[in-house]
């Protein structure tokens, strides 16, 4: 059953691009998320509570109570079998932050810095204070020589087995979606993230906050083919001997497409500051659940964009189960020296909403 008021961190790390360092990935100096749900200490640990303090944990050290121990017999006492022990279990609180999911300060933000066409970060994640597993052959700090099978830690490598998981879920669901359809699916029916306690906006939690249940059921995916990246490479001056190490194939760049044109789920172009510009997108959208469908396109502003966008067609009609349609984004306006300027298309047929972010920015 589903959960609209499900607990989720009040900060999340994103999912970084490539391009961005990310050297401060392991600060702790933020304040921790009131939206903690601890539901067990290690199970080899002592009943009580243990010391965090590793590398990926916070570097004050804080406690955090244990409910477990792996010896249950070692609990045992004569109270235990002359007396009745009754112990009371509190039903866990759901707690509503209207300011959360944000992203916290120590992860990387966009824009791309290698292709800046093509917007990152995707998405974001849960990615700060998680229970996580810990290797038991390393202690967990230099202070702490004990060995634990949980520990509670932060980063993008928190966040990425949220997504990994999320995508294994949708592939169980649809085992013959391929990487660049998962990929779609969770980034369109992300959720929209308020931009006021996200000040990057879309540079900082990309599409949005990840939505398991909703990416199982997209509506519409934008798919990616081999081909379609190799003639982004070539467009950027990859040669063919370098295009052969990534594919492992002899490819020949006979086509060489404007990266602002790759199939993806979101948009973005950087423009000349202090000058008016026209950027148009090209993108391909497959229907992918219902055999008839009629989508709507709506174009929705952040509050200070002066964008002007129109979208051709604005409405796309499918008849069967993954049929394909083009369409055309046109965006016109201004922009100021180091500006950035995004809005968001939706298709709707009233059961799906498909959600596709665009930024037009200088170079920053």
């Amino acid at each position: 059953m589903r959960n609209e008021e499900s607990l989720v961190p009040q900060t999340s790390e994103i999912l970084s691009d490539p391009g961005q360092s990310s050297t401060s990935s392991h600060m702790w100096n933020t304040p921790q998320s009131p939206l903690q749900m601890i539901p067990f200490g290690p199970l080899n640990s002592p009943l009580g509570s243990y010391r965090l303090t590793s590398s990926d944990t916070p570097s004050s050290g804080d406690y955090m109570p244990s409910s477990a121990t792996s010896d249950y017999t070692s609990s045992e006492s004569p109270i235990l079998k002359t007396r009745t022990i009754s112990t009371e279990i509190l039903k866990s609180e759901t707690i509503k932050d209207s300011s959360s999911p944000i992203v916290v300060v120590f992860s990387s933000r966009g824009p791309n810095t290698i292709i800046g066409d093509i917007l990152k970060p995707d998405i974001s994640a849960p990615g700060v204070d998680i229970l996580a597993a810990f290797s038991p052959l390393v202690p967990p700090s230099r202070e702490d020589t004990r060995r634990v099978g949980y520990s509670v830690m932060s980063g993008t490598s928190m966040a990425c087995p949220h997504v990994a998981g999320v995508a294994a879920y949708i592939k169980s669901v649809h085992p013959d979606w391929s990487p660049s359809t998962i990929k779609s699916a969770i980034m369109t029916t992300a959720r929209t993230m308020n931009p006021i306690t996200n000040s990057e906006a879309e540079f900082a939690y990309g599409s949005g906050h990840i939505d398991p249940v909703k990416a199982s059921d997209p509506g519409l995916v934008y798919d990616i083919f081999t081909r379609d990246f190799i003639s982004i490479l070539c467009n950027v001056g990859f040669t063919n001997r370098r295009i052969k190490t990534i594919t492992g194939n002899i490819t020949k760049c006979e086509e060489k497409k404007a990266p602002k044109d790759l199939n993806y789920p979101s948009m973005a172009a950087v423009v000349k500051p202090n000058k008016a510009f026209t950027v148009k997108f090209h993108r391909k959208v497959t229907n992918v659940e219902s055999s008839n469908s009629t989508y709507k396109a709506k174009v929705v502003l952040t509050k200070k964009s002066k964008l002007k966008i129109r979208v051709t067609p604005s409405k796309l009609t499918f008849k069967s189960l993954n049929e394909t349609k083009a369409f055309a984004v046109t965006v016109k306006g201004q922009m100021l020296d180091k500006g950035v300027a995004s809005a968001e298309i939706q298709w709707s047929d009233r059961v799906h909403l498909v959600r596709s972010p665009i930024v037009v920015y200088t170079s920053i």
